[in-house]
């Protein structure tokens, strides 16, 4: 299964799916790497291990119109590899419905909470806030929503009586490593099947 993964920032999840291919647990090709921010520790990782990157920038306060040429140039430059699936996985921005619908192919996202609780970009803070005891991650697929596509998996994670938002942070990216993997086994293995 040829997959290209879309980074923002240092790209622990990336490392995770790279490692798990390297040592045959999963059986996955990363054709390339993709992000935003053009250097990230994602795309370092990436470059490390001598798989193609690239980085489609979008700037801040982008108009409307740049933002949907920029999932156009996003998904041109994807499209070049021909994934049979994208992995959104720290990836910062929203992919437009007409994305969505050019790519042609599935794209799956990390979440760092227990969907459909606490979307979008501060999960964790959200359920700190909130005063939750049970937070966790979620896999799904993606859709026209903001995190709102159909569930893949969940991990569960206990929010301790001390825990600030990176300490939570720290546990759930952990478990977020695991279930990312797992899910990406199950995909290539057709035990789950994506729409």
């Amino acid at each position: 299964m040829r997959i290209v993964v879309l980074v923002s920032g240092s790209g622990t999840n990336l490392q995770a799916v790279i490692d798990a291919a390297a040592s045959g647990e999963l059986a996955v090709d990363i054709a390339a790497v993709g992000s935003d921010v053009p250097g990230c520790g994602g795309l370092k990782r990436a470059e490390a291990v001598g798989i193609t990157t690239f980085a489609v920038p979008l700037e801040k306060g982008a108009t409307p119109n740049r933002r949907a040429a920029w999932n156009r140039e996003l998904c041109r430059t994807i499209s070049a590899y021909e994934p049979h699936l994208v992995v959104s996985s720290g990836f910062m921005r929203i992919l437009s419905a007409e994305f969505l619908e050019t790519i042609g192919v599935p794209v799956i996202n990390t979440h760092p909470a227990l969907l459909p609780s606490f979307p979008g970009a501060h999960g964790v803070r959200d359920a700190l806030t909130h005063g939750v005891k049970i937070t966790g991650c979620t896999v799904h697929q993606v859709d026209s929503g903001v995190d709102t596509g159909p569930i893949l998996a969940q991990a569960a994670v206990n929010v301790l009586e001390n825990d600030d938002e990176d300490s939570l942070h720290e546990r759930i990216k952990a478990e977020e490593r695991r279930l990312l993997v797992q899910v990406l086994a199950d995909i290539a293995d057709r035990r789950i099947q994506l729409s």
